[in-house]
């Protein structure tokens, strides 16, 4: 009797922020099926003169990850992000007091990361200031 299942893929996304890994997400999630989770890095920061808590932001990371094919040669996963970071440069006030630094969205999608067999696969989603690189493992799942 034939398999005719779809495979299943186990797969690790590490999120690296100027070539650190900062957050990684991992699932085993059959072909054709979507996986998404968020995780939330609530932040505070010192800012003013005289270095006073200041408001927070919640830096969120939403992403979903959907095996389109597994073979032999690799696995091709659809990746979509949603994420909001804060860049790497905090401004000052004319006087020289900190200011928290910018936060900032980035909203991508990839439609056929290919990822190879006992290999791993970059996606760039910033380029700098700060750099942000998924890099991605996937494997099929033996039954």
């Amino acid at each position: 009797m034939p398999d005719d299942e779809p495979p299943a893929v186990t797969w690790q996304l590490d999120v690296l922020r100027n070539g650190q890994t900062i957050d990684t997400f991992h699932a085993t999630t059959t072909v054709g099926q979507a996986f998404s989770a968020t995780h939330h890095h609530p932040i505070t920061h010192r800012v003013g003169c005289k270095d006073n808590p200041a408001g927070g932001i919640d830096l969120a990371r939403t992403i979903s990850v959907s095996p389109v094919a597994a073979d032999v040669g690799g696995v091709t996963l659809a990746i979509d992000a949603d994420e909001t970071i804060e860049d790497d440069s905090a401004p000052t006030t004319p006087e020289g007091c900190a200011l928290p630094p910018q936060p900032r969205r980035v909203n991508a999608s990839h439609p056929g990361l290919v990822v190879p067999i006992g290999g791993s696969a970059d996606w760039t989603l910033i380029d700098k200031n700060p750099t942000l690189v998924y890099r991605v493992r996937a494997s099929v799942a033996s039954h």
